[in-house]
């Protein structure tokens, strides 16, 4: 016999049933609220999402998918090679942010370099594990844009493809960012440039490579792009890479790159040469924490907001979801504007 008393019992899971008792509301109102329902009143929706958190309601997976078929759940596919300036971490956080208060939430689901994209992408899709994907990294021709549309699996996109398919994205004109930087270390003095792009194959890579080049050719400056290093490669190699480059008989004198930590890297191996920041050389590049003019206070810094990012790519995959052919696609492109700098 149960003893009454124990203190170890399980709790009665809130449910939608607790949350009308405490509203006055009914359940299917406070159903649709929760579902964030366009006909239900924004005091009611709040009061309502007020009341589930303090009771600590979650809905049952379970019982959600065997009625709506769906998971409540939206997949951020990302790689394992994480930026040491916590893109990845902002991107989550921004996402869960968007997504607080709504019936869904966020898994993270890592794939490795060596391993085939499309893996991840594959095993959400065929176990249907999530309602709708995010993925970075584009490509022009990208093979998962291609296999979640033509299953009709809502997603997102943190860059842009040119597949002739109209998706959700978010980008950075990466191209307008080089068109800047070459224009700003040419005002500098700087006549031979050395761009250290993200991999080739990325969409953003070649946008930047294309906004280096035209503009550097209207400039009339010496240009060169890396071939042994991208801006994703380890610290350590970019850093080598470094040495060897300011110590070469064509030395550059401004260096363009498309990530934080190869921006550092490549100021430690110029500074290893005896040479000065923003005297011999100068280094322009993007940063997302405002964190590289208090590294080198001259570097040439554009901001990139990727908590922006996060958050228009959460609402982009829930209107997929939810109103997919009902709304125009939610695409954003980012152009920047202002460099900071000495």
């Amino acid at each position: 016999m149960d003893d009454p008393l124990r203190s170890d019992r399980e709790p009665v899971r809130p449910t939608l049933k607790t949350i009308a008792s405490l509203t006055g509301l009914a359940v299917a109102t406070v159903s649709r609220a929760l579902k964030d329902a366009p006909d239900i009143a924004e005091e009611t929706k709040r009061r309502v999402r007020e009341v589930a958190e303090r009771v600590g309601y979650r809905p049952n997976r379970a019982g959600v998918r065997l009625r709506t078929g769906k998971t409540n759940v939206i997949a951020l596919v990302r790689s394992t090679e994480d930026d040491v300036m916590n893109h990845t971490s902002q991107m989550i956080n921004a996402i869960a942010t968007a997504l607080r208060g709504t019936s869904y939430h966020m898994i993270l689901m890592p794939f490795f370099p060596s391993e085939d994209p499309m893996t991840p992408i594959r095993y959400i899709v065929e176990t249907g594990s999530a309602d709708g994907i995010i993925i970075n990294q584009t490509t022009p021709d990208d093979p998962r844009v291609r296999y979640m549309h033509d299953r009709n699996v809502p997603f997102a996109t943190h860059g842009r493809t040119d597949m002739g398919i109209a998706h959700p994205y978010f980008d950075f004109d990466n191209e307008v960012f080089a068109r800047l930087m070459v224009r700003a270390l040419a005002g500098r003095g700087r006549k031979r440039l050395l761009l250290v792009a993200p991999p080739a194959h990325q969409s953003y890579a070649l946008h930047m490579r294309q906004g280096f080049l035209s503009e550097a050719a209207a400039r009339g400056v010496t240009v060169e792009i890396a071939a042994e290093v991208t801006s994703d490669s380890p610290p350590a190699l970019v850093e080598a890479f470094a040495l060897r480059s300011f110590q070469g008989p064509a030395r550059p004198d401004g260096v363009i790159l498309g990530s934080a930590t190869s921006s550092m890297a490549m100021v430690t191996g110029g500074e290893s040469c005896g040479l000065v920041l923003g005297r011999d050389f100068d280094v322009a590049t993007k940063d997302s924490v405002h964190f590289l003019r208090r590294f080198r206070s001259e570097m040439l810094v554009v901001h990139e907001d990727v908590t922006h990012a996060g958050d228009f790519l959460a609402r982009a995959v829930m209107a997929e979801i939810e109103h997919r052919g009902e709304r125009p696609v939610a695409q954003m492109l980012v152009v920047p504007d202002r460099i900071e700098g000495p």
